[in-house]
């Protein structure tokens, strides 16, 4: 009986240190998952991509920005004004004009960031914060740059071209490689695949020239409308 009772306790014994363990087991298991959780760049060697969505944002869509409209602007002109001093004067208006609505909207846009977050520091009362502000006129000033550095390159590359056909090839053949390379890029630093990143940023793009050309085409059509060139 004494046997039996002392098989049985340790056997009892056993298992509750099994059980033990397997708890520790667990609990280490947690912890780790809540530290990666925490530091979510570790396992990318330390890359940190969500810090990198807010300037990566303005800078990928404002050079986009700026390729698509000047370049769209111009073959849409093209479409009822073959004169390269037309396309060229039409593109840099697109230029200028686009690089202050982008500024203009940055900054609007993240000084209301600016006031939400001054405001939550008021409320919480929380001292040491606010060298993580955003600047507005720091964001105004990259989203503009980035949108002139994008509307260059068709401007550059068929607004000196004397033939038609060679400046609309010239045009088309600069934002292939434009959007190409700014959505590689953007898909390289956010840490999504490159290839598929490229690929809808090019798409994307073309269908804004083939819809601004197509729309002032029928419209010059339509209306028997055909703008004068510049002397």
């Amino acid at each position: 009986m004494d046997h039996h009772f002392g098989s049985s306790h340790v056997h009892a014994d056993g298992e509750r240190r099994a059980k033990e363990e397997d708890v520790v087991v667990v609990l280490a298991v947690d912890d780790e998952a809540a530290e990666a959780d925490d530091h979510p760049g570790d396992d990318d060697g330390g890359v940190n991509y969500m810090a990198r969505a807010q300037w990566l944002r303005a800078a990928v869509l404002g050079a986009n920005d700026g390729l698509v409209s000047v370049a769209s602007l111009m073959i849409g002109v093209s479409a009822v004004n073959d004169a390269g001093k037309t396309m060229l004067v039409s593109g840099l208006a697109g230029l200028v004009a686009g690089a202050c609505s982008m500024a203009i909207g940055e900054f609007v846009s993240v000084y209301a960031q600016y006031d939400i977050e001054v405001a939550q520091i008021k409320r919480d009362g929380a001292k040491g914060k606010k060298e993580s502000l955003p600047s507005p006129t720091l964001a105004a000033l990259a989203s503009a740059l980035a949108f002139a550095v994008g509307a260059l390159l068709p401007l550059l590359a068929g607004g000196f071209v004397r033939t038609y056909g060679a400046r609309v090839g010239a045009v088309c053949a600069a934002t292939t490689v434009g959007l190409a390379g700014f959505g590689a890029a953007g898909g390289y630093l956010g840490g999504a695949s490159v290839a598929r990143s490229g690929f809808r940023v090019l798409l994307g793009g073309w269908v804004a020239m083939a819809v601004t050309y197509g729309v002032l085409w029928l419209f010059a059509k339509v209306s028997h409308i055909h703008v004068s060139s510049l002397a």
